[in-house]
């Protein structure tokens, strides 16, 4: 395989569905792996679980994969990689000694993360959590390793963590009381490097205590516990019955905040089981996210400013690669992001306010108590419209993956439960928002290595622009093809 070709895109869908899936880059893989494990035939099935292709970026593809290994006595693993290919000399042409500067702090800071790693004993089965394969364009990071999140080897130390959930106990109102367990397990729920970790932290000797959550921040993670806490009293006092999670404690030595786990299920696994109840969950969650939308900016802080420029940036950014791996969807997603800018410019503004900024039905869990908002990382100061918008494309999405019908009437649901809050002029612009979202989603939840990439994304693409058309009718102006 012609490494140039795939990664600029010149060898389409097959070269990009090649370096994950098989041939050469993914022998090599299997090759590099062994070489970093203590017994070579340690290596089992390796699972691609997410994937991201830019051409025009330096990291050109990124991938994610979970490495099952075999530990004897019939015992079993996993562990969380990340793999990364770029051409040669990909971001190294300008930058002289300083960029050879930043290469060697990089390669020293490796050093002390693995031989941490080693040392408390989170490394193994593994020698070495790196490699980089030249040849190849690629590079492999085997979790708990990022120098970005140095914290992330110690908050992996099942010891360490005893001493960790002892301090949030000490200082959270609601769990002073508590003793922590005495034994964890850890497990890496996601392991993206320079971008977010969560970790999973079981007791072993007193299951009763609950499972905990750990979300790893750089640098923000008290204002994520502030804002998250806030929410939390704000939906407990105006939720209608709809709560929020409510953080446990945030440890700044550690840049973590914890959570308790919620028994419950995402209202995306509900939806596909379509009953009374999930209508009235859908009329709730319009209620909730009306009283959201409502919640002082003074309460939260500041809030970086999300316009609809800015979100179109960002759509032409998680779709770049569409028109070069699926040409035949080009013109169309062109066409869908021109006219959805020109149309914004003509439609009247509202007044930001807190929004949650990636409100799906991921994010809302149904539990015995009732309803609980979760995940407030990409909160904004936005358009109420982009928390409605994203939702309805999230609808789109779901019905269209599922094959199932209905979408329009669980829309009007969450839309109804929504109600006062939406005049004539912010459903426009919430429908509009709907459309590309779903674009935006299609670009980064139709993931290029499954096997009917191509045509999910087609019919994706292709509701995007029905969806447009019936926009530009609602507006009075002719439809487009």
């Amino acid at each position: 395989m012609n490494i140039a070709d795939a990664l600029s895109g010149r060898a389409k869908l097959e070269g990009i569905q090649g370096m994950l899936l098989a041939g050469g880059p993914r022998r090599a893989l299997r090759r590099e792996l062994c070489a970093l494990l203590s017994a070579p035939d340690m290596l089992g099935n390796c699972y691609v679980r997410y994937a991201r292709f830019r051409p025009d970026h330096k990291l050109r593809l990124r991938a994610n994969y979970d490495a099952h290994l075999r530990n004897g006595g019939g015992r079993h693993s996993v562990r969380a990689m990340e793999v990364t290919w770029r051409l040669h000399g990909d971001g190294e042409r300008h930058g002289g000694r300083h960029k050879e500067k930043d290469k060697a702090n990089r390669a020293a800071d490796l050093g002390e993360m693995q031989a941490e790693a080693v040392r408390r004993g989170v490394s193994a089965p593994f020698q070495l959590l790196a490699a980089d394969l030249p040849a190849w364009g690629m590079h492999v990071r085997v979790s708990p390793l990022d120098v970005r999140f140095p914290q992330l080897v110690r908050v992996s130390d099942p010891q360490y963590v005893v001493g960790m959930v002892a301090r949030a106990y000490a200082a959270s109102e609601v769990a002073r009381d508590q003793v922590p367990a005495s034994r964890y397990a850890v497990t890496s729920i996601r392991y993206r490097p320079t971008r977010r970790h969560v970790l999973r932290y079981d007791p072993l000797d007193a299951p009763e205590r609950g499972t905990l959550f750990a979300k790893l921040y750089g640098g923000d993670g008290e204002q994520a516990f502030h804002v998250a806490t806030q929410v939390a009293e704000w939906l407990a006092e105006h939720g209608d019955g709809v709560n929020s999670l409510r953080p446990l404690a945030y440890l700044p030595e550690d840049g973590v905040v914890l959570y308790r786990q919620i028994f419950g299920e995402p209202l995306s696994r509900r939806l596909r089981r379509p009953s009374q109840d999930v209508a009235r969950s859908l009329k709730s969650v319009g209620v909730a996210l009306h009283a959201l939308h409502n919640l002082p900016q003074k309460h939260v802080g500041p809030l970086r400013v999300q316009d609809f420029a800015e979100e179109l940036r960002q759509v032409r950014q998680s779709s770049e690669h569409l028109p070069v791996l699926l040409p035949s969807v080009s013109a169309v997603l062109k066409a869908i992001l021109e006219r959805a800018s020109e149309l914004h410019e003509q439609l009247p503004r509202e007044q930001p306010t807190f929004t949650h900024g990636d409100f799906i039905s991921d994010h809302v869990w149904v539990t015995h108590e009732g309803l609980t908002f979760i995940d407030f990382d990409n909160r904004c100061l936005a358009d109420p419209a982009l928390d409605v918008g994203k939702f309805l494309a999230d609808l789109q999405l779901l019905y269209l993956n599922n094959g199932q019908q209905g979408v329009e009437q669980a829309q009007e649901q969450f839309l109804a439960g929504y109600g006062s809050g939406l005049t004539p002029e912010s459903i426009i612009r919430a429908r509009l928002y709907e459309v590309i979202k779903l674009v935006k989603m299609t670009g980064r939840r139709v993931f290029v290595f499954e096997q009917d990439w191509a045509s999910r994304t087609e019919r994706l693409i292709g509701r995007a622009q029905a969806l447009m058309s019936n926009f530009e009718l609602t507006l009075g102006l002719p439809g487009r093809r």
